[in-house]
């Protein structure tokens, strides 16, 4: 399956046995590989990375194929917790359970470009969302061990990493902090409005 998605697979003694030469050598000429890092520089991803920095981040990751309907993480999950995730083909509903809800709702749909699980793969914490294929899915992993080795290899990419993925998760949380001030707001509107209907 390496092979199909990212070119040749670099030798089986472990992650860190395989020299960085090697790693790119591994993806050259894949089109898989610089469809991949094409997407890790995109909006969606990490655009704070040149192509060529995102070509060696790709060449520690690993394809992974995920079957239609397949949950990939669950909400709560403690184990296996430590990767991060780039789609390459496929949709993802992306689910959590609301506090007062026993259901989840679908947060969002993420598709082609899009990451998922960057938090894990800083703090390997239990998963904070679901996240289901809807489609067939293509995407390429970097566990918490390949980047361990990215940093012993090329600690300047690692950091530009870590960077972007921190920047990521930053906005995120300005977001959500944002939504939950509306949601305060609407809440006392609502409040408001009941108080007055009912006096």
């Amino acid at each position: 399956m390496f092979n199909k998605l990212f070119g040749k697979k670099p030798p089986d003694e472990g992650p860190e046995s395989v020299m960085p030469q090697e790693r790119m050598r591994a993806i050259e000429g894949s089109s898989s590989a610089e469809m991949a890092a094409d997407m890790l520089t995109a909006p969606t991803a990490l655009m704070q990375l040149t192509h060529e920095e995102a070509r060696v981040i790709v060449s520690y990751m690993q394809p992974r194929k995920i079957a239609d309907g397949t949950t990939f993480i669950k909400e709560g999950d403690t184990q296996d917790t430590d990767f991060m995730l780039l789609l390459l083909d496929g949709e993802v509903t992306i689910e959590s359970i609301v506090v007062s809800r026993t259901e989840p709702i679908t947060v969002t749909v993420l598709g082609p470009g899009n990451l998922i699980g960057e938090m894990g793969l800083l703090d390997g914490e239990p998963r904070s969302a679901s996240c289901t294929t809807i489609s067939d899915v293509r995407c390429a992993i970097l566990t918490r061990a390949a980047l361990t080795q990215l940093l012993d290899d090329d600690p300047r990419t690692a950091a530009k990493l870590m960077l972007a993925v921190s920047l990521r998760i930053a906005n995120r949380m300005r977001e959500s902090a944002d939504k939950l001030k509306l949601y305060a707001q609407l809440t006392q509107a609502m409040q408001q409005e009941i108080e007055k209907l009912m006096h």
